[in-house]
């Protein structure tokens, strides 16, 4: 049970983490969510014209494929991954020393030789790492993530001469975790965030798949990955079939690390549309609701594209919950291609097709989403629905948030046919660690949420059955 335990914690990131008024008296409803000045705030600061900067500077270098060159004479001459990671770094720190050194700026470099997948020879992969630590000792050990890879690639995976500028695949992604590093590091949160650049991509998620094991190995408690592939939108002339105001949020369903006990718990509790990976996509969806105005989440049950992964994987491979954003819909003459003209059609994944203000509402979506996440107390511990009797009543129990910043709780519930917490289906509890409602177990599905004193709410945690 130890390990379904482990699992089942994940449920907990079904809600936001926003500032509100909230009731004590049982059976009241608690205050409508109240913004938060300080994530307001980070929302305002994103700049479409740094984004902008951020991709054509990667773009500029000519060609990122994890293959090329990445000597001290190729990063002089500003050519190559080795220039890219070097320059990213130099922009960690560059923030850093803004923050009065808040951030902690590393390489994490590891050899790849074959036989591997799309490596024909030992290749260095190095991830850039800028991690800003919790102020909260009893809570910066929670980690929230925010990923994209720095590498490219053009028509043939081998070849390291011709331009392979990467604009949206995903110099995009990369600006993304840049910005919200630039507009995060001048605040303060409880949690800790990680600012994740990662290369091997393109290979075969090498550099994420380095990190993620090596989270795992350390036992790191990573609580959410946001990861950000192609979220450069598509400014293809003529082209009538992107959704600017969209952005989709690929999720697992069943998770990949799940145990056969888990797995078992999950068919027989219905819980197939609520892995943690998925909470965290209706997390984020809600949080667009409240300060992203007009940019509107599509979560998508599925892990990633039809057949197709990202660095996101990676982590749900080791457990961890995390999810992709990239735009509504890619143009495959803009990725992976050598540029040319052919025929009178342009290839090749150019700066003048990215939208950079849709690129910056996806920096504004995934900042406040951290911030929230980051300025949450943690959410309750142990949370249990009582199924010793045969009877319609539902009682829950649980212990108290882990690091003292709870002053109160909630509990939640939504029908079994509903996909999504209704905002009407909450009650405030008090400060107590036992509930009992008349609604049957069997027609809702029920969790539980720490609130602190000054009305920052936890993720939610859905219960496992106790007999």
């Amino acid at each position: 049970m130890a390990q379904i335990g482990r699992w089942m914690r994940w449920f907990a990131l079904g809600m936001m983490a926003v500032p509100a008024g909230m009731a004590q008296q049982r059976g009241r409803l608690p205050k409508a969510p109240e913004l938060d000045v300080q994530i307001v705030e980070t929302v305002k600061d994103v700049s479409p014209a740094r984004v902008k900067a951020s991709i054509e500077r990667l773009v500029s270098f000519h060609n990122r494929s994890t293959l090329s060159v990445a000597d001290a004479a190729s990063i002089a001459k500003k050519r190559g991954i080795g220039a890219a990671r070097e320059w990213i770094r130099s922009e960690f720190e560059r923030y850093s020393r803004d923050c009065d050194g808040c951030l902690k700026v590393e390489l994490q470099s590891f050899t790849v030789s074959p036989p591997a997948r799309r490596i024909p020879k030992p290749t260095e992969i190095v991830n850039v790492i800028a991690t800003l630590e919790g102020t909260d000792p009893a809570n910066a050990g929670r980690i929230y993530a925010v990923s994209g890879h720095y590498d490219s690639r053009n028509s043939d995976n081998d070849n390291v001469t011709d331009a392979a500028p990467g604009a949206n695949d995903n110099a995009s992604g990369t600006a993304v975790a840049l910005e919200c590093a630039r507009v995060l590091s001048k605040h303060k949160f409880r949690a800790t965030i990680v600012f994740l650049a990662v290369a091997g991509e393109e290979q075969g998620l090498y550099g994420s798949a380095h990190y993620a094991a090596g989270a795992k190995a350390a036992k790191l408690h990573i609580e959410a990955v946001l990861n950000n592939d192609i979220v450069g939108g598509n400014r293809t002339p003529g082209d009538r079939t992107q959704q600017p105001q969209w952005v989709r949020i690929f999720s697992e369903g069943m998770p990949a690390a799940a145990t056969p006990d888990e797995i078992k718990l999950i068919r027989a509790t219905g819980m197939e549309n609520d892995s943690p990976s998925r909470q965290l996509a209706r997390y984020i969806r809600e949080v667009a609701q409240l300060y992203v105005s007009g940019f509107e989440p599509k979560l998508v049950s599925r892990p990633d594209r039809y057949l197709r992964g990202g660095d996101h994987l990676s982590f749900n491979d080791q457990g961890f919950a995390a999810v992709r954003l990239t735009e509504y819909r890619e143009d495959y003459n803009h990725q992976h291609q050598t540029p040319r003209v052919e025929k009178g059609v342009e290839y090749g994944d150019l700066s003048k097709f990215v939208d950079f203000g849709y690129a910056a509402n996806v920096a504004r979506l995934n900042a406040a989403a951290l911030a929230s996440l980051a300025s949450a107390p943690a959410p309750p511990a142990n949370v249990r629905l009582v199924t010793r009797n045969l009877e319609n009543d539902s009682t829950l129990t649980w212990s108290a948030s882990p690091g003292s910043l709870a002053a109160r709780y909630e509990v939640l519930w939504r029908p079994t046919t509903d996909t999504d917490w209704p905002p009407q289906n909450v009650e405030a509890v008090g400060n107590v660690t036992q509930a009992t409602f008349k609604h049957s177990k069997d027609n809702v599905v029920f969790a539980v949420r720490a609130v602190d004193a000054i009305g920052h709410r936890s993720t939610a945690v859905v219960p496992l059955p106790e007999r």
